[in-house]
């Protein structure tokens, strides 16, 4: 068996249906790559594709079969179970992850490895003049201000996957086995130096976004609930508070009935106070709800992800 090298850059790129974009992937990624003048391994992980994915990616190693691997899932995953799965078969010492859609150019590479070389072990990113709808980059705005005031994980664009990992925190996150987890945000908690530097965004090469608004809902929900208590601290001062407010009320009422005698409007009062106690309490019956799930996955000790075949040459 020859000895395998450890390369100086690692890039892991997730793929889901990502057929019709991938021949400019290809086109762009490695003349980036070629040109940094340094050793490098990219490593490609088909979440589960539906289309020709697969097959492009196998004919792709193929031909670069010195810096290219292929991890195949039985299934679709998720974005994060499939960086995690790359991680876990990265070598080099900088590792890069990279969306399949083109919408972080991969010239944009050279300057996190830049940044990384210079004394961080994370370098976030910033996307520059971002290419996607009003609705999309506001909704993105606030939920970004919101998760951090609930976890303290300071990301300005908790969106973009275009980022770079020192090796001790891949190491860290390697040995993490969690259900649900946001990459970026494990990343910053076990980060010591980290960073953020602004990159270009472009518009997809092909096809459409793959997350949809109610997957980017569940995302910052996984977010919030993975990295943080305060939810449950929160609905638990909210439920002192409202039983506060509901004694006070209630001993306005009886002063008011012994004063003014039976009046119509406090029933009415009462049901209205009665129906936001009931939507408080199923909304936190919910977020428990939540919290016992994630455990219930968590102790369950299922595989996250079943890896089907890994394409590669570099150990023959």
């Amino acid at each position: 068996m020859s000895t395998v090298s450890t390369p100086a850059l690692s890039v892991v790129i997730p793929v889901y249906n990502e057929q019709e974009g991938l021949s400019v992937l290809f086109a762009r990624l490695y003349p980036a790559l070629d040109a940094l003048g340094q050793s490098y391994e990219i490593i490609f992980v088909n979440d589960g594709s539906k289309d020709r994915s697969a097959a492009l990616l196998a004919r792709q190693q193929k031909a670069r079969p010195d810096v290219t691997r292929v991890i195949l899932f039985n299934g679709n995953y998720g974005q994060h179970m499939a960086i995690l799965a790359g991680f876990e078969h990265t070598r080099g010492e900088i590792v890069v992850t990279l969306d399949a859609d083109l919408q972080n150019p991969p010239e944009e590479i050279g300057n996190l490895v830049a940044k990384m070389r210079e004394g961080y072990d994370y370098v976030g990113t910033i996307r520059r003049q971002r290419q996607d709808s009003w609705f999309r980059r506001h909704a993105s705005r606030m939920m970004n201000g919101l998760r951090e005031r609930i976890t303290h994980v300071r990301m300005t664009d908790q969106g973009c996957m275009l980022r770079a990992y020192g090796r001790e925190v891949v190491n860290t996150i390697n040995r993490c086995n969690e259900v649900n987890t946001f990459v970026p945000a494990l990343a910053y908690t076990f980060s010591l130096h980290p960073t953020e530097i602004e990159v270009g965004h472009e518009e997809r090469a092909a096809g459409e976004s793959k997350y949809s608004l109610f997957k980017l809902i569940r995302l910052n929900f996984d977010l919030v609930t993975g990295f943080s208590l305060m939810p449950l601290q929160f609905m638990s001062f909210l439920g002192i508070a409202l039983a506060l407010a509901s004694g006070g009320l209630f001993v306005l009422l009886m002063i008011e009935r012994l004063l003014f005698g039976s009046q119509v409007q406090g029933v009415f009062t009462l049901f209205a106070i009665t129906f936001c106690l009931l939507g408080v309490l199923l909304f936190s019956m919910g977020l428990l709800g939540e919290y016992i799930g994630r455990i219930y996955e968590q102790v369950r000790g299922r595989p996250r992800y079943v890896v089907q075949a890994v394409l590669d040459d570099t150990l023959r």
